[in-house]
């Protein structure tokens, strides 16, 4: 089941980010990375739940996925990431944003990501956006490249304590 996150979620959803980010990131990123990732980029983006874009997928009661879009200007990272809150986008000429996808790694390729992407497209695109961009992290390339979306620049993140996190700008057409 797909439903909006609530702010009641905020605990869960930490932990799943948390546990998601330690678990399936070890492929791709070194523990360093991924500790100063946690600290200064990941964690849940408070504006998407304010905004009512942001949803969590629910197994047996557990919060087991979250992924949103926004239609605000900031390309991913949580609320330690920014200090402010974000310039709306305008939808004849912007592409909205992916952002914060998180699967619980016992429940990976299961379809959850994909649903809540799907779900996530097609409220972009009911809200006028014609294209969706992006921040992947490394282990999120391969599904968003099965769902169509394009490589545009590889980004390197630095944060404050000298570690570089690589994250992929990927763009996909809606229309």
């Amino acid at each position: 089941m797909i439903r909006l996150a609530k702010f009641e979620d905020y605990p869960a959803l930490q932990q799943l980010i948390t546990l998601s980010v330690r678990s399936l990131s070890t492929d791709y990123y070194t523990i360093h990375q991924i500790e100063s990732s946690l600290k200064y980029i990941f964690g849940i983006d408070s504006q998407l739940i304010t905004d009512g874009t942001y949803y969590v997928a629910k197994k047996d009661d557990a919060i087991v996925g979250c992924g949103g879009w926004s239609k605000r200007q900031t390309l991913f990272g949580g609320d330690q990431h920014k200090d402010v809150e974000d310039p709306l986008l305008d939808p004849a000429k912007d592409a909205a944003r992916i952002r914060a996808f998180f699967v619980h790694p016992e429940y990976t390729r299961q379809g959850i990501g994909r649903q809540i992407i799907q779900v996530c497209e097609d409220a972009a695109m009911a809200d006028g956006f014609q294209s969706i961009e992006l921040g992947a992290t490394l282990p999120g390339v391969p599904l968003y490249k099965a769902m169509g979306y394009r490589l545009i620049e590889d980004i390197d993140v630095s944060m404050p304590d000298a570690e570089v996190l690589e994250v992929v700008k990927m763009k996909k057409e809606l229309v």
